[in-house]
């Protein structure tokens, strides 16, 4: 991916020190699951490391609308033409921060091939974990029907492009959001 030596798991003994501020020499793209916290912890990690943040989800929603209309109107089609751009518009920035991506942005094999010049982190979950999340938010496209089953199914079919993607894994699985921040910023910091 992006030349890092280090693309393991960080298991959840992995230590919670925060080394000194992340001065990135690529974007730090958070992938992942639906749900699994990426914006929350990416707006958080730039925060705390005075990095740019960018939500592509937002970027999109911003510029088209909500995105169950965009689906509603244009389809799963549509939506991922316009997260492709959005994903591309953001990784153009020359300036290194924080982005966050949809779940299924990485499907796009342009977007797969532009994330090669960045530090891709992958934020591992599971269904119990984020659950609670998909409940509260309700309105996501691609939950529709049986959210609970569509969540499950695409999982299993992203999970392999997730992990060959990533140059780093970080299981979230019963972690509060600043734990998950002071184990990637270790992380980071040791593969700088």
């Amino acid at each position: 991916m992006s030349g890092s030596p280090d693309r393991s798991a960080l298991s959840n003994s992995a230590g919670s020190s925060t080394a000194g501020r992340l001065k990135p020499a690529a974007h730090i793209v958070l992938i992942g699951f639906m749900a699994a916290g990426k914006s929350v912890v990416g707006r958080e990690l730039a925060a705390r490391h005075r990095l740019k943040f960018t939500d592509t989800d937002q970027l999109v929603a911003d510029s088209h609308g909500p995105i169950p209309e965009i689906f509603a109107a244009r389809g799963e089609c549509g939506f991922r033409e316009l997260e492709a751009r959005s994903v591309a518009a953001a990784l153009a920035d020359k300036t290194p921060g924080v982005i966050s991506l949809g779940g299924g942005a990485v499907l796009d094999t342009g977007t797969q091939q532009l994330l090669r010049r960045a530090t891709v982190v992958f934020l591992d979950t599971d269904l119990e974990t984020v659950l609670p999340r998909i409940i509260r938010s309700g309105n996501r496209p691609m939950l529709a029907g049986d959210p609970v089953r569509r969540w499950e199914e695409l999982a299993k079919t992203r999970r392999p492009v997730y992990e060959s993607l990533a140059d780093f894994t970080i299981d979230t699985r019963g972690l509060a959001v600043p734990a998950v921040i002071d184990r990637l910023t270790t992380i980071l910091n040791e593969g700088a």
